[in-house]
C-alpha cells in the first residue's frame, strides 16, 4: 500500500473482518498483520496500541453505518418505509448467523465495554447517533398519515433498538431467527404496519 491512508484503511478493513468472527480479545496483532500483509512497524505508525486500533475500527464502523442509514433517506421518502427497510435488512443479515454479517455492536460491545473505556465511549457515541437517526425517522410523516402523536420518538427509537440488539444476541445463542422474527412482529405492531 503506497498511500498513507490506504494502509491504515486496509488494516482496519482486515481487522474488522477478523474481529467480526473472533471478537476483540481472542485476536492478536500478529494475526491481523499476517492477514493484512503489513509489517508491525507500519501498524504502530498508524495506531499506538491495539486499543487505539479498536477505537479507530469502531469509529470507521459507525461512520459506514451512518452512511448506510443516510442512503436509506435518499431511497425512501417516508419514515415508515425507511424504518421497515432498515429492520428488514437487520432481520436478514443478523438472522444469517454469519460472521461476515455480524453487527459489531452485537459482537463486541459486551466484550470490550468492561475492558476499554475509550472503546466503550465510541460504542456509546455511535449507538446514540443510530438511535437519534431512528428517532428522526419516527418523527417523519408516514405515507398514509402521521404516527401516533402520543408516541415519543426518542423513547420509541431507544426501545426498538434495544429490542433488536437483544433479539440479535438471542439469535446467536439459539442459532435460529425466531427472536428476530418476534422483534419484527413487535416492531410492526408498535408502528402500526402490517406484518408480512
Amino acid at each position: 500500500m503506497a498511500k498513507h491512508e490506504d494502509t491504515r484503511e486496509h488494516l482496519l478493513a482486515v481487522g474488522e473482518s477478523i474481529l467480526r468472527g473472533k471478537g476483540f480479545s481472542a485476536v492478536g496483532l500478529a494475526e491481523i498483520l499476517k492477514a493484512a500483509e503489513v509489517p508491525k512497524g507500519s501498524f504502530y505508525h498508524y495506531f499506538p496500541s491495539k486499543e487505539h486500533f479498536g477505537c479507530a475500527l469502531l469509529e470507521r464502523y459507525f461512520v459506514n453505518y451512518q452512511l448506510h442509514m443516510q442512503s436509506l433517506e435518499t431511497q425512501y421518502d417516508c419514515g415508515s418505509e425507511r424504518l421497515m427497510h432498515y429492520w428488514g435488512t437487520w432481520l436478514m443479515s443478523q438472522g444469517a448467523c454469519s460472521p461476515a454479517n455480524q453487527c459489531m455492536v452485537v459482537k463486541l460491545s459486551a466484550e470490550v465495554a468492561d475492558l476499554s473505556e475509550p472503546m466503550r465511549q465510541v460504542f456509546k457515541q455511535g449507538t446514540n447517533e443510530v438511535i437519534e437517526r431512528l428517532a428522526k425517522w419516527l418523527d417523519e410523516p408516514r405515507c398514509d398519515g402521521a404516527l401516533s402523536p402520543n408516541m415519543d420518538a426518542q423513547s420509541m427509537a431507544l426501545m426498538l433498538y434495544q429490542m433488536w440488539l437483544g433479539a440479535s444476541l438471542l439469535t446467536k445463542i439459539r442459532q435460529d431467527g425466531s427472536a428476530l422474527e418476534t422483534a419484527m412482529q413487535t416492531t410492526c405492531y408498535l408502528l402500526g404496519v402490517k406484518y408480512i
